[in-house]
């Protein structure tokens, strides 16, 4: 698969939407492919990998929740954002249990989508350059995402402190908390330690 670092996909079936972020990133020197559709979508990120993907949640066929299945975005190398409107949260959610890097609420501002992007692209490079799995009992059933989330916490960062770290937002990092706690049969952040750090209760 090859490397499209300079691009970004936008998959939303709203032309004005596809227009807006279009102007947005090429202004900023970036590459711009846009898709009205999930399955000429699929086909394409199936074989180039870009900087970033900005995928809605609602369209005609695939929804973006089957998108993210189809392309296992758990492992994706990219960041997927999810593009949702107010009333999208627990779609958004749901998008996060899937493989989504983060999600955007409609309406979104220029800056706001642009810094979010560039945050989720660094810490994409940054977490390939770190990749080193830990062991404690319960780690293999937690993604890669969520493995990070836990070591901000395990480290005392705030969701809001974690969420800056890692490119995404302070209710993202409240998602993974939620799962990673169930996974691990932790009842608070006191319990988490003591599973990844191996001692007993």
């Amino acid at each position: 698969m090859k490397s499209d670092a300079e691009a970004i996909y936008i998959v939303d079936d709203d032309p004005a939407v596809r227009d807006a972020l279009s102007v947005l990133f090429n202004m900023e020197g970036y590459v711009v492919e846009t898709f009205s559709d999930g399955d000429t979508f699929i086909q394409f990120a199936e074989k180039a990998v870009p900087a970033c993907v900005m995928l809605d949640v609602h369209m005609p066929g695939r929804s973006g929740i089957e998108i993210l299945k189809a392309l296992n975005a758990e492992n994706y190398p990219a960041p997927i954002f999810i593009i949702s409107g107010q009333g999208d949260i627990p779609m958004a959610v749901e998008a996060i249990r899937n493989g989504a890097f983060d999600f955007i609420e409609k309406p979104f501002s220029a800056e706001t989508v642009l810094e979010r992007v560039q945050d989720g692209i660094n810490a994409m490079k940054k977490r390939e350059e770190e990749q080193a799995t830990p062991s404690f009992q319960g780690s293999d059933a937690l993604t890669r995402r969520e493995l990070e989330v836990l070591k901000e916490i395990t480290d005392g960062a705030s969701n809001k402190e974690a969420g800056r770290t890692l490119g995404i937002s302070p209710r993202t990092v409240e998602v993974h908390r939620a799962r990673i706690m169930e996974k691990l049969g932790a009842r608070n952040a006191a319990d988490l330690v003591r599973i990844v750090l191996g001692h007993p209760q």
